[in-house]
């Protein structure tokens, strides 16, 4: 996956990725690559050479940028002016070390270490979506289809083949679509109104809100009928 490179009549270039400069420096500003770097020496082999958290930045950016697979984040390699800081590692460290980090690992879930939303917020300021002091969460079902029998992609209940993750969003109101905070991976087959995957959506979800939102009656959080159980 090669970045496209467009030449301008006045000799000038225009990168077709260069989108991936917002990316790069939402993570500096934010302090995400430093965050994850110290979250993640446990995962990190005695003798490795590259960091692990650079590693996981490089395969995000990747996906972002239209990615399927490990070996696409070379694009990055591709164009150093895109990725600043370039890229250090190739696919084969990539592989090994997403093999390693798993959140069924019984070092634990590396992503729950990480910097919450909340970090991002307080830098927005009044851009934030919990600048009145309240949120709205919502949470529903969406079903992914997969073409290839892809880990726990199975027959799903509309009868196609895929995942059936249940994912929480951040209302961002009128002025934009929403924000993702939580994302619960499920099997296709998995049902629409399990409540076991609601509640655990939702505490995930919470997990990511500033503290003073998850006390009180700060956030509310909405559900569609998949979500009208007892339980």
């Amino acid at each position: 996956m090669a970045i496209t490179e467009l030449a301008l009549n006045n000799g000038e270039r225009l990168h077709s990725q260069a989108g991936a400069v917002l990316l790069a420096e939402m993570v500096r500003k934010s302090g995400l690559n430093t965050a994850i770097s110290v979250a993640l020496p446990p995962w990190r082999k005695p003798r490795a050479v590259h960091d692990p958290g650079k590693i996981l930045l490089d395969v995000a950016l990747a996906v972002a940028l239209g990615g399927g697979c490990l070996a696409d984040n070379g694009m990055l390699r591709a164009e150093p002016d895109v990725r600043p800081g370039g890229l250090r590692s190739h696919s084969l460290p990539c592989h090994r070390q997403t093999r390693r980090i798993r959140p069924e690992s019984p070092r634990g879930d590396p992503g729950r270490t990480f910097p919450s939303t909340g970090r991002v917020w307080e830098l927005a300021g009044a851009n934030s979506p919990a600048t009145d002091g309240q949120v709205i969460v919502d949470i529903g079902g969406v079903l992914t289809l997969a073409h290839s029998e892809k880990q726990d992609a199975t027959a799903t209940l509309k009868k196609t083949f895929g995942h059936h993750p249940l994912v929480a969003f951040v209302d961002h109101g009128q002025a934009g679509s929403g924000e993702p905070v939580a994302s619960l991976l499920r099997p296709g087959n998995a049902g629409f109104n399990t409540a076991a995957d609601h509640i655990e959506t939702a505490r995930l979800a919470l997990a990511q809100l500033l503290k003073a939102l998850r006390l009180g009656r700060q956030t509310l959080i909405r559900t569609d009928s998949g979500g009208s159980i007892h339980a």
